[in-house]
């Protein structure tokens, strides 16, 4: 792995470990711990998917499992992450409630890790913040660091939802898959992304919301 996208990884640590310590309270030391070992889990598992989709053995390559540049499946990493998270912290969805603000700013710290390795932006554009590449006369989109924006932002609107069971996890869902929805057209890319998976994100968390607020008011004492 190279030193630049390890100084991202880094990064993405940070905004984990400040997040914690802003919205987790009392949980905030064994939050963070499951936290990391979720995010571990959900590189792995989103590496080995990519591998198989591009026809790779990840046992006769286990070499490969550690260049992530080569591809890692932003779905498969976000289900493999979000079920660790749910098993290691006792199958308690209260607990992936507390972590969704948190893991937010841990995607908004990873993102901006871009400044690190020189891979922030996307698209052409003439826009005022646009800037371009060393030796490079064309200015384009700075995409991860409006991502990373989205993300932070994001946090902040979660912290300040009602504490409902569930909402907090599904609207995090919602925001995090909306934030790459809407900056996949500013990225560099031949396939165009998970533009499906993404949608499905946004659905489901909008749909686990609705259930959240539904549920609450029937629980309430009339």
């Amino acid at each position: 792995m190279e030193f630049t996208l390890l100084w991202a990884a880094l990064t993405g640590v940070a905004g984990l470990w400040i997040g914690v310590r802003l919205w987790a309270g009392e949980q905030s030391d064994s939050l963070f711990d499951n936290l990391l070992l979720a995010a571990g889990v959900g590189l792995l598992g989103g590496r080995v998917t990519a591998m198989l989709a591009q026809g790779l053995n990840p046992v006769s390559n286990i070499g490969d499992l550690l260049i992530v540049r080569g591809g890692v499946s932003t779905a498969a990493a976000a289900i493999f992450a979000v079920g660790a998270l749910f098993l290691t912290t006792g199958r308690q969805i209260k607990v992936l409630d507390a972590a969704a603000p948190a893991a937010l700013l841990g995607l908004a710290g990873w993102h901006l890790g871009c400044l690190w390795r020189s891979a922030c932006l996307g698209t052409a554009s003439n826009l005022p913040w646009a800037w371009s590449e060393a030796g490079s006369s064309i200015t384009r989109h700075p995409v991860e660091i409006y991502a990373a924006v989205g993300m932070l932002v994001g946090a902040i609107l979660v912290s300040r939802l009602p504490e409902q069971l569930a909402m907090w996890s599904g609207a995090a869902l919602s925001l995090a898959a909306g934030v790459r929805l809407a900056t996949e057209p500013f990225r560099l890319s031949l396939t165009g992304g998970p533009v499906g998976w993404y949608t499905a994100g946004v659905g489901v968390g909008v749909a686990v919301v609705v259930v959240s607020v539904v549920g609450g008011r029937n629980r309430r004492p009339t």
